[in-house]
């Protein structure tokens, strides 16, 4: 039996890129529509937002003013949901996408009684477009999206598979965390979240989970309780 009935899932576009680093993994996104389709069969409702970073990163870039990257950003989330929606719809799988700004016919403007009428009908819904402002990341967006659904859990599922004390990739010694509060997240700086968000968090007492996306069945397992990812409590 799933510990969790309804869940925010943040799929970094890191992760969605699979081995190509960059644009859309096909096998990654459809193991990931197999799993949230074996979720809400078994009765769990799932939302979904995911990250931009599979097709733009402009923060890095110091020739762009900060307002229009983050425009540029909101819309690689927007292209990202559209695609991972169909993969999901090629699944059986009914969706909606929303997002804060109006896209024309292709989305649906966000609201919280949308939102539930659509899980009422057994839709799987994808946030797109962040929170429809620059300098908010899509984890703020996550973060704000669960406390607007009254998510049970986050469930953040990366290219890395926890919280660590410090960066793997260049610390071998790095030691990762079972279980972390968000206020030593906060109070060490450690990264896995931008601080907004954290703070969001905390605030709402939302807790998150940190699991490595390519693992086998990580989505399923993480979600009924076996996972070797980071609890984050709240």
């Amino acid at each position: 039996m799933a510990k969790y009935k309804r869940i925010l899932l943040k799929l970094s576009g890191e992760a969605l890129a699979g081995p190509n680093k960059t644009g859309f993994d096909e096998a990654t996104c459809m193991e990931v529509a197999r799993q949230v389709r074996e979720l809400t069969d078994s009765g769990v409702e799932v939302g979904i937002v995911t990250g931009g970073g599979n097709f733009w990163r402009g923060r890095s870039s110091g020739r762009i003013d900060r307002t229009k990257a983050d425009q540029i950003g909101m819309l690689a989330t927007v292209m990202n949901c559209i695609y991972v929606s169909e993969i999901f719809r090629s699944a059986g799988m009914k969706t909606s996408v929303m997002t804060p700004f109006s896209c024309g016919s292709m989305t649906e403007l966000f609201s919280r009684d949308k939102v539930n009428a659509c899980f009422a009908e057994g839709m799987v819904l994808f946030f797109a477009g962040g929170t429809g402002h620059p300098y908010f990341s899509t984890d703020t967006a996550a973060v704000l999206r669960a406390v607007e659904m009254e998510a049970d859990v986050i469930l953040s599922g990366k290219s890395i598979d926890g919280v660590y004390d410090s960066d793997p990739a260049v610390n071998p010694d790095a030691k990762k965390f079972d279980v972390i509060a968000i206020d030593d997240v906060i109070d060490q700086r450690l990264g896995v979240i931008d601080l907004a968000a954290a703070v969001l968090c905390m605030e709402n007492h939302m807790p998150m989970m940190i699991f490595g996306l390519g693992e086998e069945n990580s989505i399923v397992n993480t979600v009924n309780g076996v996972t070797r990812g980071t609890l984050v409590t709240a």
